[in-house]
């Protein structure tokens, strides 16, 4: 590949933290509304929650509405009841992931252009983002529910580039789900780098990661 120009990067568990972020919100929302239940209940309620979730790949209105079925309530939730519990305090528990700002810092220091792609509603990850104080960091910032295109359409990842004044060929991608990041990027010509994180990868893919990390920091070795 041609040298190392720009740096575009996943939000959810590459950035942010989405393992803590989901449980810490899970915990509160147990808390909140199944009140009754002792420690140990509350917990396992909260594992299967977290189960149940899928790493944020369900529909989030098939989600809720299957929350408000199974879940042990004293008094039964709605579904739409839950959904805007969670639009209104799930970005309240962002947590940033280990070395993010610290990798920014470096990248930024050396030059590179960075900029973030990322599935969700916008003022879902619009939250995340200011909560987290990334915005700053990025030239361009595409989110799918604002651009009407989602990953892994390697369109979502061109018009990042575009944007970002920056072409595929000098250009990484960063990022830690095997098809949503990883092909979606090689396919829109991109080399990537795969965070490994809690998503086996998938032998059938016709692409692959140019590197694989565990840990952001890696990220200095390679560039």
């Amino acid at each position: 590949m041609e040298k190392v120009q720009a740096l575009l990067f996943d939000l959810d568990n590459t950035l942010m933290d989405r393992d803590h972020t989901f449980r810490s919100f899970s915990r509160k929302f147990v808390q909140d509304f199944l009140g009754h239940m002792d420690p140990e209940e509350a917990e396992r309620t909260v594992e299967d929650i977290i189960v149940r979730d899928a790493d944020g790949y369900r529909n989030k209105d098939g989600f809720f509405a299957e929350l408000s079925d199974v879940l042990p309530w004293k008094k039964k939730m709605a579904a739409a009841d839950i959904r805007a519990y969670y639009d209104r305090t799930y970005i309240t528990h962002g947590a940033l992931m280990k070395h993010a700002v610290e990798m920014l810092e470096y990248c930024r220091e050396r030059g590179y252009t960075l900029g973030l792609v990322t599935n969700g509603q916008k003022d879902i990850q619009d939250g995340k983002i200011d909560l987290l104080k990334l915005r700053g960091y990025f030239k361009a910032i595409i989110i799918s529910g604002e651009a009407g295109i989602s990953k892994p359409d390697p369109e979502i990842y061109r018009l990042a580039l575009e944007r970002m004044g920056t072409t595929a060929e000098e250009t990484l991608f960063i990022g830690d789900h095997p098809v949503n990041d990883i092909w979606g990027a090689a396919s829109a010509g991109m080399e990537t780098i795969w965070l490994k994180r809690n998503h086996p990868w998938d032998d059938k893919l016709d692409a692959h990661p140019w590197k694989t990390i565990h840990e952001l920091d890696e990220l200095k070795s390679i560039l």
